[in-house]
């Protein structure tokens, strides 16, 4: 049985080690650039302080601080870590179709560019409606919310880790119409699949948005309310990939009339 996996967990440590590479590399470059990309970062707090009548959020006041003795370096690693992520995601996306790809067929195979450039484009969708629509309400709500007893003193530490909590979140979450295209190219799903598993699917959006953001009910119904648009996109793109079969459909509507039938009966 081993003699049989060994093959794939070669080809498997290969794809990983491109991926880590490149994200080192990755990373190396981002470091460089961590002051602007943390301007960058912050500069949806520093907005929503000088909503409330707050000073800039990087004014030398004390608005913004560090619990620890080296907080600033380790800032700087976890936001070139995160724009690290973000500039690897496409070599990291064709790693993962290619180490799939053996199984396919070969019209499948050839789904290479549009896998990746579809999986990137809609991670950074996710991001930019994530840093343009979900932090200025968010950052505006929670931060106005008791401003007027307490004066927010907020760690860089915890902020950073907070923001990227909430991008790679809604980065992943906006992934849904990607995979369902995939899912569905190479059968495993329909549209009478994804129909039929919709009243559970919105449980497991709502739960899903309270472990990717952070544990405000605000920020949770910004990311519940956009899945469940991308799963209904999700479902009339599958509907043109891989349509349930005709016949099945039938046997469908037969059920669920002999089941009014049954409850009417049932009432009489």
């Amino acid at each position: 049985m081993f003699e049989d996996l060994k093959p794939h967990l070669v080809e498997l440590r290969k794809r990983l080690t491109i991926s880590a590479v490149s994200l080192f590399v990755m990373f190396m470059i981002m470091f460089y650039f961590h002051e602007p990309l943390l301007t960058w970062m912050v500069a949806p707090l520093n907005q929503a302080l000088i909503d409330v009548g707050r000073v800039s959020a990087l004014a030398a006041n004390g608005m913004v601080t560090t619990s620890q003795v080296g907080g600033a370096f380790f800032v700087a690693l976890r936001v070139a870590f995160f724009a690290a992520i973000l500039g690897a995601l496409p070599i990291i996306l064709s790693q993962i179709w290619l180490f799939v790809a053996p199984g396919l067929y070969d019209n499948e195979k050839k789904m290479l560019l549009p896998f990746v450039f579809g999986g990137t484009i809609m991670f950074a969708i996710g991001v930019a409606f994530a840093y343009y629509v979900v932090t200025p309400f968010g950052f505006d709500f929670l931060i106005t919310f008791g401003s007027f007893k307490f004066t927010p003193l907020i760690n860089i530490e915890d902020y950073v880790g907070f923001f990227t909590k909430i991008m790679f979140g809604f980065g992943i979450a906006f992934e849904l119409p990607v995979f369902a295209y995939f899912l569905a190219l190479i059968g495993l799903i329909t549209d009478k699949t994804l129909t039929s598993f919709f009243k559970y699917a919105i449980v497991l959006i709502f739960i899903v948005s309270a472990l990717l953001t952070p544990p405000d009910v605000l920020t949770q119904l910004l990311m519940a309310f956009p899945l469940i648009l991308l799963y209904g996109l999700s479902i009339i793109i599958v509907k043109f990939v891989n349509p349930a079969p005709k016949d099945e459909e039938d046997d469908e509507e037969e059920n669920d009339a002999t089941d009014e039938e049954e409850e009417d009966e049932q009432a009489k």
